[in-house]
C-alpha cells in the first residue's frame, strides 16, 4: 500500500515548506508574537510566549507541519500542518495555518494551500478544514480555495480550550475541476 509522506518539502513560485524543526521555534515565535495575527482566531493569546511553547509543542509532536518560507527571499513567514487523519475515510485536515502580517492579503496564502492541497490529494480524497467562528478572513480564503462550509463543531486545539469552529471540506474532485 502506498504511504502518505507526512513532511516533504515543497515549493512554488512563491512559497516553500519545509519540515519544522524543534530549532525552529524563535524564528517561528518571531513571526507568531505579533498580536494581530491572532486578532480573529479562537485562541487570539497565540501571541504570547506560553500559549505558543503550547502550539509549537503540538506542532513537533504532529510530525506533519512546516515552516513556510517566503520563495523568493528565503525568509520564514508562518506555518501550516496536516492533522485528523483518517485513512479509511481518504481524508485529512490542513489547519493551523499562520503567516506574517506582511504577507496577508496577496497570493501566499492560496499558495500555500495549493501545495498543501496538491500533495494530499495524491493520497487522499477529501480535506478538511476547521476555521474558528470569528475568523472571517480565513472563512473568506477558504471558500475562494472551492471549500464548503459542511458543520459547526466545538474544537479544541492542542492543549488549548474548546472553541467553536466552521468545518470546511473540499473534494479531490472539486479542486482537480477548479485547478486545470
Amino acid at each position: 500500500m502506498r504511504h502518505f509522506e507526512l513532511q516533504p518539502t515543497m515549493k512554488n513560485e512563491l512559497i516553500k515548506l519545509e519540515p519544522l524543526k524543534e530549532e525552529d521555534f524563535e524564528t517561528l515565535y518571531r513571526i507568531a508574537s505579533d498580536p494581530e495575527i491572532w486578532e480573529q482566531h479562537p485562541n487570539k493569546d497565540r501571541y504570547k510566549r506560553p500559549v505558543f511553547e503550547t502550539f509549537f509543542k503540538g506542532a513537533m509532536e504532529s510530525k506533519a507541519a512546516f515552516l513556510v518560507y517566503d520563495a523568493q527571499t528565503n525568509m520564514p513567514i508562518g506555518s501550516s500542518r496536516y492533522y485528523n487523519f483518517d485513512y479509511d475515510a481518504k481524508s485529512l485536515a490542513i489547519g493551523y495555518t499562520f503567516l506574517a502580517k506582511d504577507h496577508w492579503g496577496g497570493a501566499f496564502n492560496r499558495s500555500l494551500k495549493t501545495v498543501m492541497l496538491d500533495h494530499a490529494f495524491t493520497f487522499f480524497d477529501k480535506v478538511i478544514l476547521h476555521i474558528g467562528a470569528y475568523n472571517i478572513r480565513s472563512q473568506k480564503a477558504t471558500e475562494k480555495l472551492g471549500a464548503k462550509k459542511i458543520a459547526e463543531i466545538e474544537m479544541e486545539y492542542y492543549g488549548e480550550p474548546n472553541r467553536l469552529n466552521f468545518v470546511y471540506q473540499i473534494d479531490k474532485e472539486t479542486w482537480e475541476q477548479k485547478n486545470r
